[in-house]
């Protein structure tokens, strides 16, 4: 009895925080009904927040709001997956081999912070605008905070370890999975965190301007037709999407990292 006691206790406390870390959102989200119900805006330009919810319903209950999710997801999860891959690898390499290094670091240096989407039309004119358009531009957007945060782990791991290792006998292969790999891990699940939510606003963006499915093309569609409530719909849509993988991907890392000194810090506050 004590046990479930404890339990319920524990869970009591977490549902607290959580509402108490949702502070903001919550007043934000009473803010907006208040506002649509002040009269200051005509219903077209700011619906209620009510009727946006009752919105988002029906189309989960009509299965339009998972079809679409669904495939926004497949697309940007696919362009991380392919960038995190690559990223990964090529952020190694950089690191590690001075010729990879002086070929590729000017290209990254110049690519990282230059607005992408603006090879949006050469992408289409490549690819047409279908999926591998978009799953493109998706890996051409996120593989360059992958590979920049991995070549600031890489290199910064202790020397002296590799020497030590290299000493005894280790080859170039178990260096790499022993010693660089978990010692550069939290910068690359940092740079990891940083291209999936940039993957996701990819999979939008171009949902929007090249159209066909996804939670992008619906928001369009709605704009289209003068639907305001629907437009509205698609954000608390996007932004819910948006949400749950930031968390997913905070899980993963916390799971990750179980031995680092970071997660030990957060488990003891």
């Amino acid at each position: 009895m004590a046990r479930v006691a404890a339990r319920v206790s524990d869970w009591f406390g977490a549902a607290l925080w959580g509402v108490i870390q949702s502070g903001s959102i919550i007043v934000v989200l009473i803010g907006w009904e208040l506002l649509a119900r002040s009269g200051l805006f005509t219903a077209f330009l700011l619906p209620t927040l009510s009727s946006v919810l009752a919105r988002v319903v029906e189309d989960a209950v009509s299965g339009l709001l998972f079809l679409d999710l669904s495939v926004t997801l497949y697309r940007a999860v696919l362009g991380f997956a392919i960038a995190a891959a690559a990223g990964v690898a090529l952020g190694i390499l950089i690191a590690r081999i001075p010729s990879i290094h002086w070929l590729f670091d000017p290209i990254v240096s110049i690519g990282f912070p230059m607005p992408k989407v603006a090879f949006l039309p050469v992408f289409m004119l490549w690819f047409g605008v279908y999926d591998l358009s978009k799953v493109s531009m998706i890996v051409f957007n996120a593989i360059f905070p992958v590979i920049a945060a991995t070549v600031a782990g890489t290199q910064g791991v202790d020397k002296h370890m590799i020497w030590s290792a290299r000493s005894l006998g280790a080859k170039e292969r178990d260096i790499l999975r022993e010693i660089i790999l978990p010692a550069a891990l939290p910068q690359i699940l940092t740079g990891l965190q940083v291209a999936l939510p940039t993957a996701l606003i990819v999979a939008i963006v171009t949902e929007i301007i090249m159209g066909g499915d996804g939670l992008g093309a619906s928001m369009i569609r709605a704009s289209r037709y003068a639907d305001s409530p629907g437009v509205f719909a698609g954000i608390v849509e996007i932004a819910a999407a948006g949400w749950l993988v930031i968390k997913s991907v905070e899980a993963i890392r916390r799971r990750l990292l179980v031995w680092h000194q970071e997660t030990q810090a957060v488990s003891t506050v």
